[in-house]
């Protein structure tokens, strides 16, 4: 899908969604514990300390126009999230003024967007979600950038940096079911084939909305 008709679609993206106020993404993504079924992701209670994260969907146009997203593999930390993919972000600081400003910092840390030089435009937000393994609310910002990004991957925390087509997580696009062992959870749970990698977990439940936002090409 060309990037102009992307922005087009994102006009009505509000800059600060209600909760169950979008298209959902699709419930082929969800991890289950297998044998037992129940979905892993579960909203915050009122006794939940909250932590909150913010992550940046950024968009841009390749050579030919069509529309890309700028994602990271995670560098082999040792960490919950090790070798995943996912979008660039992460914690809140205290010096933030709010989840945009987190989104860019962290974006610059570990792929090295220059926002300025890119000419990055933040159009909205999706929907906050709760990520029961971490403990964190991630809040996904959305924004497209007038240039394509010279991006550097971080070389403590990034292995590599993919840009995959958006049309990678548009209504319709193929998911692949995977079951395996995380951190002591056998778990199902299904995911977007990307460039030799599978995109899951909260990566996955976040783009499916975008995706579900945008609507099919």
């Amino acid at each position: 899908m060309r990037l102009v008709e992307v922005r087009a679609r994102l006009a009505t993206l509000p800059w600060m969604p209600d909760p169950g106020s979008l298209p959902s993404a699709p419930t082929a993504i969800r991890a289950v514990l297998i044998g037992e079924g129940p979905e892993l992701a579960r909203s915050p209670s009122a006794s939940d300390e909250p932590r909150r994260a913010a992550a940046l969907a950024l968009l841009f146009a390749d050579g030919r126009g069509e529309a890309r997203i700028v994602l990271m593999e995670r560098s082999d930390d040792g960490g919950a999230h090790a070798r995943q993919v996912a979008l660039p972000g992460g914690s809140v600081e205290a010096e933030d003024l709010d989840t945009v400003e987190t989104a860019l910092r962290e974006a610059a840390e570990e792929v090295g967007l220059d926002a300025d030089a890119a000419g990055v435009e933040v159009v909205g937000r999706l929907e906050t979600i709760w990520v029961a393994a971490s403990g964190f609310t991630i809040e996904p910002v959305v924004a497209i950038a007038a240039r394509a990004p010279r991006l550097r991957a971080d070389p403590i925390e990034v292995a590599a940096i993919l840009t995959p087509p958006l049309a990678a997580f548009l209504p319709g696009a193929p998911i692949v079911e995977v079951e395996e062992v995380v951190h002591g959870w056998p778990l199902r749970y299904g995911g977007y084939p990307v460039e030799g990698r599978v995109v899951w977990g909260a990566t996955a439940r976040i783009l499916g909305q975008l995706g579900a936002v945008i609507g099919p090409e």
